[in-house]
């Protein structure tokens, strides 16, 4: 997993292309797409989780993630009663648009191989996690989901397993999810004074409860001298009386580690 060093031009054709064709994508599927947005809570919660807004950071000037909340504002706006009826799929970047200045989004922490750097917008990567962990806890379907490609910061107080997110970049890296059931689901989101808050909603109650955990976490020391980090996702279903009905694999992990591995505490270590 040796990382790839590409130059400034190649980074930017690559972006303006994967940019087009999804574009292009857009153009030739219009139907299907969640659009409606409801104020009126559906009947049941199926599951809620929240995040808290600001976290210091190793070198991060913390301007940055005030800059974070302003953007979160402005996004959860448009996904915030959401409705994801049967057949339809939640398409982020759909939905949330281009962040732009004249929208009132500002510059964030964007991370960028292996780094990070200002970019408008930045910080809404901390919604798309959100949003996908809480997906993992229902039955609705992760049809396109992107994982990060280097592990930037040590863990700090982390609830969730390594690798549950889901990175986001306008609008090549999307995170759409699909709604395969009978019902109706809502999403509700938005941003108090210290956390991002979540829920998906139903119209019926659910039949199942999941339980998402992590296996087989390892670091792994490359031949080039660095480290990569691996694990799987796997969740647990069980039915309205408590019995597991069934252990199903969601996504593997590898991530190059941009930092030195506590060893004692994020797992052993193979060359």
């Amino acid at each position: 997993m040796k990382p790839v060093k590409r130059s400034k031009f190649r980074l930017w054709a690559g972006k303006q292309y994967f940019t087009y064709r999804r574009y292009w994508a857009w153009m030739k599927k219009r139907g299907g797409i969640a659009r409606t947005q409801s104020p009126e809570p559906l009947r049941y919660s199926v599951f809620t989780h929240q995040t808290p807004l600001k976290r210091q950071l190793k070198d991060v000037d913390m301007w940055y993630q005030h800059n974070k909340v302003i953007n979160l504002r402005l996004a959860v706006r448009h996904l915030d009663g959401l409705l994801v009826r049967p057949g339809e799929t939640l398409s982020y970047w759909r939905s949330i648009g281009r962040p732009t200045r004249r929208k009132g989004y500002v510059d964030g922490m964007v991370l960028f191989y292996g780094g990070f750097k200002a970019g408008m917008g930045g910080g809404l990567c901390q919604l798309s996690n959100l949003i996908y962990w809480m997906t993992l806890h229902t039955p609705l379907e992760v049809k396109e989901r992107h994982r990060h490609s280097y592990d930037v910061f040590p863990d700090a107080n982390r609830t969730q397993p390594f690798g549950s997110g889901a990175t986001c970049a306008y609008n090549y890296l999307d995170l759409q999810i699909y709604n395969p059931t009978n019902d109706t689901y809502q999403l509700s989101v938005y941003v108090s004074e210290e956390d991002l808050i979540g829920e998906w909603r139903s119209s019926a109650a659910p039949l199942h409860r999941y339980e998402v955990y992590e296996r087989d976490h390892r670091i792994t020391q490359e031949v080039w001298g660095g480290y990569a980090r691996h694990n799987v996702i796997g969740r647990k279903v069980f039915n309205r009386e408590g019995e597991r009905i069934r252990d199903e694999w969601i996504t593997e992990n590898h991530a190059l580690m941009m930092y030195s591995p506590l060893l004692a505490e994020q797992g052993s270590v193979t060359s």
